[in-house]
Parts: structure tokens; C-alpha cells; sequence
């Protein structure tokens, strides 16, 4: 199954708001050519609160149609209402994503036991693989360890992206859902810690503009070479705070096209561009991490 370094891939679209898919498929090969080792399609980095449900199909299916079975695809699902999470899990059945990435259900903020029968819902769904996603400072949940180890009973349901920026939790995790169950950092500041407290990757906005540089680093760690992954690192950090400056994927967005990856940066309202005062600190990160 999926692990390493994976992108949360942002979606391009171009000067009149439309889904860019000449820039789409660049990013792909991008992506393959750094060793990016997985994508992550219509997640919260590529506009998934703004895209239409036809757009988010179409551009799952083409980020796979481009992949070209050269690395796996990861579909983002996630929904507040749980009958719109699994339209969307059935939506991929048979298209040959790896897996399903499924956020917390936000703005209603549901108990513990809301979040179990949510999730519980969607797994017995559909066949395909579930990865839960946690980002209680953009949904206003916490799914807490004990609720992962039930809901990791479930055959389908085979790991978690963590964006609490807490690595104590990689171990309690561990102990509660077995080794088996893939954990993945959702915060880029944190995410090489997470990856050597026993994390078998990180689901990164900052692989979007230094993709060799995070799957160098993820490598290493993952091998144990603490030393030379952060050192890595250490040139990373600026981008892993500047890509924050502003809500995701606001500044990144900004910084793909400062790369020419994209033909435009265009986000769609309520997002706006890059406020001009914040740029120079992006591209500065940019240069500091070698991906300019």
C-alpha cells in the first residue's frame, strides 16, 4: 500500500477560473520525475470546497488517466454530510484510485461516536481503501486515538493522515491499531518527526514545489538517517512556514506558478491570491530550498 512522500496536490486552473488540465497533466509528470511517491487528487490543497462534483471527478479520473498507472492516486472523498462522502467513495469504484482520502466531517462538529458511525457508514459503503484524515484547526474535530482503533477494525479502513502537529500520537497509534495501519503527517512542520517516531509517511503541500527534496528526505528517515534528513530539513523549514502564511492553498498556488509549473495561479472566491507583502518571503523559501 501507499507510503513516503505524497503530495497534496494542488488543482491548476487558469486565468478565467476553469480547471487547467494541460497544467494538470505537467504536474503529474513533475511529480513522477521528482519520486514523488503518491498524489492525492482533490484534496483540501486542491480546492475540493470549490471545484463542482463534476470537476472534482474529472480531475481524479484524469490526475489517473495521466498517472498512467506510474504512481498510485489517492482520491479526496471527505464530506461533512456522510451520504455526500460515500456518493463520492462510490463515484471511484473501479477507476483505480489506491485509496480514498476521507477528512473529518467539519462545521457540525459530531461527538466521537458521530465520527465512528460516520466513517463506519462510508466503510461499509464501498470496497474501496479508507484513509481517515484529521485537521481539527480547519474542521473543528478531533478524532481522538481511541475512535481510530475502532474504526481500524474495519477491513477498508487502512490509515490516517494526522495534521494535529502532535508526534506523541504516532505512538499511541501504533500501539492502538497495529503497525499495519499506515499513519501519515498532515503538517509539514512536523512531518519528518512524525515520519521518525515510526510514521510511514507524510501527505505534504510543501512536495508540491520541492518534491525531490521531500522524497530525498522521507527516504532517508524512513532508513533511519536522521542526521541527513534533517538536514534536508533545515532547508525546507522556511517553505514549511511560509506556504502558511496565508489559508492553503493560497500561498502555495502562488509559488507552483512562481515555479512555472502552472500557467496561472488563479483561486476561486471565497480564496484569494497572495497578498503582495507575503510573496517575497515564499520566494525567498523557494530559493532557500533550491526549488528556484
Amino acid at each position: 500500500m501507499v507510503s513516503g512522500s505524497i503530495v497534496a496536490l494542488v488543482t491548476p486552473m487558469d486565468a478565467h477560473g476553469e480547471v487547467d488540465y494541460v497544467s494538470l497533466e505537467k504536474l503529474v509528470e513533475f511529480h513522477i520525475q521528482s519520486g514523488t511517491d503518491a498524489i492525492v487528487a482533490v484534496g483540501t490543497t486542491g480546492e475540493s470546497s470549490t471545484v463542482t462534483v463534476d470537476e472534482h471527478i474529472k480531475v481524479v479520473l484524469k490526475t489517473l488517466e495521466f498517472a498512467n498507472g506510474r504512481i498510485p492516486v489517492i482520491a479526496g472523498t471527505g464530506a461533512n454530510a456522510t451520504h455526500e462522502a460515500i456518493t463520492f467513495s462510490k463515484m471511484f469504484a473501479g477507476s483505480g484510485v489506491a485509496a480514498c482520502l476521507s477528512v473529518t466531517p467539519y462545521y457540525n462538529k459530531p461527538t466521537q461516536e458521530g465520527l465512528f458511525q460516520h466513517y463506519k457508514a462510508i466503510a461499509e459503503a464501498t470496497d474501496l481503501p479508507q484513509i481517515l484524515y484529521n485537521v481539527p484547526g480547519r474542521t473543528a474535530v478531533d478524532i481522538q486515538p481511541e475512535t481510530v482503533a475502532r474504526l481500524a477494525e474495519f477491513d477498508n479502513i487502512i490509515g490516517l493522515k494526522d495534521a494535529t502537529a502532535d508526534v506523541s500520537r504516532v505512538a499511541i497509534h501504533r500501539e492502538l491499531c497495529g503497525d499495519d495501519f499506515l499513519l501519515f503527517s498532515g503538517d509539514d512542520l512536523t512531518g519528518l518527526d512524525f515520519v521518525l517516531a515510526g510514521g510511514h509517511g507524510v501527505i505534504s503541500v510543501t512536495n508540491n514545489v520541492a518534491a525531490a527534496q521531500m522524497a530525498k528526505m522521507i527516504k532517508l528517515a524512513r532508513a533511519g538517517d536522521a542526521e541527513q534528513a534533517h538536514a534536508i530539513n533545515e532547508t525546507l523549514i522556511p517553505l514549511h512556514r511560509h506556504l502558511f502564511d496565508e489559508a492553503n492553498p493560497i500561498p502555495v498556488k502562488w509559488a507552483v506558478r512562481e515555479m512555472g509549473l502552472i500557467a496561472d495561479g488563479h483561486l476561486r472566491l471565497p480564496l484569494t491570491e497572495l497578498s503582495e507583502h507575503l510573496r517575497p518571503d515564499v520566494r525567498e523559501a523557494l530559493r532557500v530550498a533550491g526549488a528556484v
